[in-house]
């Protein structure tokens, strides 16, 4: 036992966050899967909680394996990983499964297991647009050297996402214009590129809406007229979400006694910050929001004292996109925002966006990794000196 903190590696901070972040998930998926136990494993509660138990060893095996890589083999790794996503992306839309109206699923044949593809394609994309700025440091502010050729991949994926699921979309596309803006791509052509991109979806949107079967822009309507209009809408989701974080307190309801667990929908994904406040009070919630943001600090340092551009893009363009979909998810939580159907990451119930979520981190901790080598043997050499 005694042998195993000698191969972790990379910023212990990030290494306790994931930890903490994990046991939370493993208490809040054990009390909020009880309707869904009585409903489909006959009262077997134990089942869920065995299944995620799984599930977040194995994500903490890839996050292991991938911090354990040297970060520069990620630069070629994405080249092929973004080859594989659009294809995958594709093959989602035209014959992907549908849940919850949602076609976002691709399911493998034989295990039966079903992942989004949109979790891997923005990994992949994340990483090839890191390794575009790098190479393209030296012509950075050209219009067709460089902003062209790293702009045709982030359109091309968050346009085949985007039909089925604009959250991630939109979420993707910011963190990709926040890599682009810290990677020094002129100012100018950020702006034209989000006015191009803002204009895009809603001539897209409002195509759908003109067209029969369109249900997913109907989905989007009723969640944002909803938010807007709560008087004449439909707020049993939000409602709920309320009851739950009123009921919390400062200190909660403690591990295991939350109520609202029967009554909220999607009580251990979407809304599971919900119950976590039920449970743990605004104290709870507060020390989720603080590990988050140390997320983001630590994520930034790395980048700051990374060897390279590359394992500083990286870095930081891993830990934004991580944050922003956590705080997303909290702010929909809270009524802050409409529903988006966003999991909290590391936190909510899931198979494969808690293994990619995981290999994100992973990816992380092996520039930090580096960046400890680094100082290590410019220390050995200071004192041999």
């Amino acid at each position: 036992m005694l042998a195993i903190p000698k191969h972790i590696k990379g910023d212990r901070t990030i290494w306790v966050v994931v930890f903490f972040l994990y046991i939370v998930s493993i208490l809040a998926v054990y009390s909020s899967t009880g309707t869904l136990a009585y409903r489909f494993r006959a009262g077997n509660t134990e089942y869920y909680l065995i299944k995620h138990l799984v599930i977040t060893a194995f994500g903490l095996g890839l996050m292991f394996l991938a911090h354990q890589i040297r970060y520069t083999y990620y630069s070629r790794v994405s080249q092929l990983a973004l080859f594989v996503a659009i294809p995958l992306l594709l093959f989602t839309l035209v014959k992907g499964t549908s849940i919850h109206e949602a076609q976002r699923w691709i399911t493998l044949p034989i295990v039966n297991l079903s992942f989004q593809s949109s979790d891997f394609a923005k990994l992949a994309l994340i990483m090839y647009l890191a390794r575009m700025l790098t190479r393209k440091q030296r012509v950075i502010k050209d219009l067709h050297q460089s902003f062209i050729p790293m702009v045709l991949p982030v359109v091309l994926v968050c346009g085949l996402i985007l039909p089925a699921n604009f959250s991630t979309a939109a979420i993707l596309f910011i963190s990709c214009i926040v890599l682009m803006f810290i990677g020094r791509v002129k100012t100018g052509h950020i702006m034209a590129l989000t006015g191009i991109a803002i204009a895009g979806a809603a001539i897209f949107i409002t195509i759908l809406t003109v067209m029969p079967e369109s249900g997913r822009v109907r989905t989007w309507q009723s969640r944002v007229n909803t938010y807007l209009d709560k008087e004449n809408s439909d707020t049993y989701q939000a409602d709920q979400a309320k009851i739950a974080i009123a009921s919390g307190g400062i200190v909660g309801k403690l591990p295991g006694n939350s109520t609202q667990r029967n009554f909220l929908p999607q009580a251990y994904s979407d809304f599971i910050y919900a119950i976590i406040i039920e449970e743990y009070g605004l104290t709870g919630g507060f020390l989720i929001l603080l590990f988050y943001l140390i997320l983001l600090y630590r994520g930034i340092r790395i980048a700051h004292k990374s060897p390279g551009t590359y394992g500083a893009l990286l870095a930081v363009g891993l830990s934004f996109s991580l944050v922003f979909q956590a705080i997303i998810n909290m702010a929909v939580a809270v009524n802050l925002l409409p529903v988006t159907g966003q999991p909290l990451p590391l936190v909510s119930m899931g198979g494969t966006s808690l293994w990619f979520t995981s290999l994100a981190i992973g990816i992380i901790l092996s520039v930090s990794r580096s960046i400890e080598q680094k100082e290590t043997v410019h220390d050995n050499t200071y004192t041999n000196g």
